[in-house]
């Protein structure tokens, strides 16, 4: 699956997100995460996924009387363009601007001030 194909919707990333954290799983293991986030119907969870594997977003097997479902895209392809597409659509490609709304608009922890920090540091010694 190419980058640019990948657009799930935002019931479908929450799935995704399961399969990620837990790995191939049932459709009772996706269920049971989510109802615990939100209220869902596991014929809906089951009608999602799916969908999702005629998308080509899951793969399923069979494991004896289950089906094991998985992600086909990585985490870091979807990330990469979810958020290429919220960059390019709300702050105009502008990396900079983006990166000051959020660290203006939520508190981050020293620790994470500190892990940016240094990944500013690693991305200016790479350019050097």
């Amino acid at each position: 699956m190419t980058e640019k194909h990948i657009k799930p919707t935002e019931a479908e990333l929450e799935i995704l997100q399961v399969l990620w954290e837990k790995g191939p799983s049932t459709v009772k293991t996706v269920h049971e995460s989510l109802d615990g986030i939100r209220s869902v119907g596991y014929t809906t969870i089951l009608k999602l996924m799916q969908i999702m594997i005629q998308k080509g977003l899951l793969t399923r097997k069979r494991d004896g009387r289950n089906h094991i479902y998985a992600a086909v895209p990585e985490r870091k392809a979807v990330q990469r363009q979810l958020l290429d597409r919220f960059l390019n659509g709300v702050f105009g490609g502008s990396a900079q601007k983006m990166v000051m709304q959020v660290l203006g608009q939520y508190r981050a922890s020293p620790r994470e001030l500190k892990e940016i920090r240094q990944y500013i540091k690693k991305l200016e010694k790479d350019k050097s």
